[in-house]
């Protein structure tokens, strides 16, 4: 899952919308909007993003939050470290091989170190 999809999934079940009826309401097909939760799909388009916000009826610091997750909910990311130290390359490049293998605990250690809240 992307940050944005665990969101969308959060806001539903709140909400006690099905993934189904969601879809309809907002006229994209049910498939779509399970591939968006469970990052199967890119990131999605602004104009998605403010479409769900107001659907689930969010404003100011909650839509700019959904927004910010959406932003961050590429699910296949690359690294440009083209100009930048040898550690950078080394670091971006031993994360894209060993992040299959980290677990949740060493997840939220890195994320923390980075000064990003782990999605729970």
């Amino acid at each position: 899952m992307t940050p944005f999809g665990v969101k969308v999934r959060e806001l539903r079940e709140t909400k006690e919308v099905t993934l189904k009826a969601m879809a309809a309401d907002l006229e994209v097909s049910p498939a779509y909007l399970s591939a968006l939760e469970h990052g199967h799909r890119g990131r999605p388009g602004p104009g998605f993003v403010m479409q769900v916000a107001g659907y689930f009826g969010l404003i100011w610091d909650d839509a700019e939050e959904l927004k910010r997750l959406a932003h961050l909910s590429h699910p296949r990311i690359s690294v440009e470290t083209a100009g930048k130290s040898p550690n950078a390359t080394l670091l971006a490049n031993l994360l894209a091989e060993k992040i299959g293998g980290l677990n949740e605990d060493q997840l939220s250690d890195l994320l923390d170190q980075l000064g990003a809240s782990p999605i729970r």
